[in-house]
């Protein structure tokens, strides 16, 4: 089983900007939640128990949603509106955090949970990414085959060819329908790309990854790209890539977000009716 798992939230939401000058983008409403409770409730959803969430010293909001509020509560109860309580309810689970000083990229971020992590696999679950699905979680599909290969899982979908040099891209051979022994993965590739195979925010690893993280150089924008990261373990280990069934929206992305929403919305009046 997956235990423990890293949301890296650190960044500056710079495609989002100006809004994320004052709202971090996982604090984005969906419904009348923000993005980064599905995400918890995701990782909850998958048998996750303890997350570590990784903020930049702007982030606060997303301390302050998880945190009690007791002053609310009392002004609910006061007003006799106590029936309201249940909306402040987040997802019942251990969240510890840690400051990242500078967003280094996500390589950076994830290194800092080494201790937290220990000798035991985890998940990543990037807050950019929703993924909507009337089955299992996309996690647990990641977990099912870590349970099987014992080795780093990495979510992956098909784009659109014109659309491969916005993502981590991999190639590899087919194990079976759903999933791929990885053997190259590139970010962001800007010609020859391998495949039209790209990463969904959704991994899970094995400690082996942090000797990895350490030795990172400045990659693609100047960053310490978590892919350069997995492109070296495929040289070690065995990855594999797990084609995720379900709808994925980046709601970095200003359509994909609008297309998110408008899919909830009619879901949930599908289900009043």
């Amino acid at each position: 089983m997956i235990k423990k798992a890293i949301i890296p939230a650190a960044g500056y939401g710079t495609r989002s900007l100006p809004i994320t000058k004052v709202i971090p983008k996982e604090m984005f409403p969906i419904g009348n939640k923000p993005a980064i409770h599905y995400i918890v409730e995701e990782a909850v959803k998958s048998g996750v128990e303890q997350i570590l969430i990784v903020l930049s010293s702007r982030k606060d909001l997303i301390v302050d949603y998880f945190d009690q509020s007791l002053e609310l509560e009392a002004f609910l109860e006061k007003e006799k509106k106590s029936h309201l309580l249940k909306e402040l309810t987040v997802p019942e689970i251990q969240i510890h955090y840690i400051r990242q000083p500078y967003a280094k990229g996500l390589g950076e971020a994830i290194k800092l949970g080494e201790t937290f992590i220990g000798n035991e696999p985890f998940a990543v679950l990037l807050p950019d990414d929703i993924v909507v699905s009337d089955k299992e979680t996309a996690l647990s599909q990641l977990i099912k085959i870590y349970e099987d290969k014992k080795n780093s899982v990495i979510g992956i979908h098909r784009v659109p060819n014109e659309c491969v040099e916005k993502y981590g891209i991999i190639e590899g051979n087919i194990v079976k329908e759903d999933c791929i022994d990885v053997t190259n993965i590139i970010e962001k590739p800007k010609v020859n790309p391998p495949s039209n195979l790209a990463v969904i925010g959704r991994y899970v690893f094995t400690p082996d990854i942090f000797p990895l993280l350490k030795k990172l150089q400045p990659g693609v924008g100047g960053e310490y790209q978590l892919t350069d990261a997995i492109h070296s373990l495929i040289m070690t280990k065995k990855v594999y890539g797990k084609m995720i069934e379900g709808k994925r929206f980046d709601i970095g992305q200003e359509d994909e977000y609008m297309q998110l929403l408008n899919l909830l919305y009619a879901k949930n009046n599908v289900s009043k009716d």
